[in-house]
């Protein structure tokens, strides 16, 4: 499995955003040069995050951004998938296979690390992650 550099990159912001929201809405700006993200590229990923209900944004000379819920009700799951799409896998080895036995065997095992991964970033809570324990 691989995790793309946008999805890197909204796991950083969205962790920022959650470590200093206490101090008002964070700017796109700040997140950019914390991290050496390149602004549009980042302002798009927040976006995708924004459509997702993960962050909220607000306009104007006071605007930034800022958690759409508290850090324990966001996991990394959402995160992802905002950026990257629904996390599934399908290989459909037995369909190219001909219905081969090793072939349903691998589709299989495909899937349930698949599962596995979602169940393992459903239940990583965006509290634990910046949680300094």
């Amino acid at each position: 499995m691989r995790v793309s550099r946008s999805t890197g990159y909204a796991v950083l912001a969205v962790g920022y955003i959650a470590k200093t929201q206490a101090k008002g809405v964070v700017l796109s700006q700040r997140i950019s040069k914390k991290y050496d993200i390149p602004l549009e590229y980042l302002l798009k990923i927040l976006q995708q995050l924004v459509r997702a209900n993960v962050l909220r944004s607000k306009r104007g000379p006071r605007g930034g951004f800022s958690l759409a819920k508290s850090p324990n009700k966001i996991n990394m799951l959402e995160v992802i998938e905002a950026v990257d799409g629904p996390m599934s896998g399908e290989l459909n080895l037995a369909e190219q296979a001909g219905g081969e036995k090793f072939s349903k065997k691998a589709d299989k095992m495909y899937e349930k690390a698949v599962a596995s991964a979602r169940s393992v970033f459903e239940k990583a809570k965006l509290s634990a992650l910046i949680s300094e324990k």
